[in-house]
């Protein structure tokens, strides 16, 4: 599917058109010994360009990054922040903790893909094959079991007898579905807190007699002071980095 999708993109591309005036060979494929086939260097670019345009999803859908950032979403409601800290401080934020998380991870990849591609040990779909195997294996680790079956029953797949054996098409959203519901779970105990001193203040404005005030008004500074004098961030960085088990 990936070779006939490349293709596909090569065929309908405008060098595919100007090739015989250019003098560039559209499609170069050379076949090994051993039978497999390499791209020329121009598909393999053309394919990477490609990918680049996924890789905003592949962050978001396959690292730690679902979980952190929809943590902190859930902290600056409960706080009763509407843009502080701002969206780009948390995305960036959620970014970097998320390559702290997943150094292991890259790092396996870099070891058993990256270095023998560059090093032409590997073709390029083998290359791709092994970069997998480390993200599989983070997956499967944060993955309710579920949750797998939930996907693979809709996949109409029967069960599989080992991790290895779980399609990547039914092992991604079923890792989604686990982080959002771990991230969700992780909301609601930072909510507790911060709602205990809303229920507090607005009790003791409505024992004053001051209905019209807002208790948002006062509590903000109750909940900022709370949050500072705990050490909120380092509390939760801490949390969540330490909640992804390997």
């Amino acid at each position: 599917m990936i070779k006939l999708f490349t293709l596909f993109l090569v065929l309908i591309s405008p060098q595919y058109l100007f090739a015989a005036d250019l003098g560039i060979p559209a499609v170069s494929l050379s076949i090994a010994e051993d039978g497999t086939q390499n791209y020329s260097v121009t598909i393999q670019i053309l394919a990477l360009m490609t990918m680049l345009t996924f890789l905003p999803a592949m962050v978001m859908m396959m690292t730690s990054f679902t979980r952190i950032i929809v943590v902190f979403a859930i902290l600056r409601q409960a706080m009763g922040l509407q843009s502080t800290p701002s969206n780009q401080v948390l995305v960036g934020l959620a970014l970097f903790l998320s390559f702290f998380i997943m150094s292991p991870v890259l790092d396996e990849v870099n070891a058993v893909a990256v270095q023998p591609y560059i090093n032409e040990q590997l073709a390029p779909l083998e290359a791709l094959d092994a970069a997998q195997k480390p993200f599989r294996k983070f997956m499967m680790a944060q993955t309710r079991e579920s949750d797998l079956n939930l996907f693979l029953k809709i996949a109409n797949i029967p069960d599989v007898e080992k991790p290895e054996d779980v399609p990547f098409n039914v092992l991604v959203p079923a890792f989604v579905t686990s982080e959002l519901k771990t991230a969700f779970q992780i909301g609601f105990m930072l909510f507790i807190p911060f709602l205990v001193i809303d229920l507090v203040v607005a009790s003791v404005l409505m024992a004053m007699g001051m209905m019209m005030l807002s208790p948002v008004i006062i509590s903000l500074p109750f909940k900022i002071m709370l949050f500072v004098l705990v050490d909120g961030w380092a509390m939760i960085v801490g949390t969540l980095a330490a909640s992804f088990r390997m």
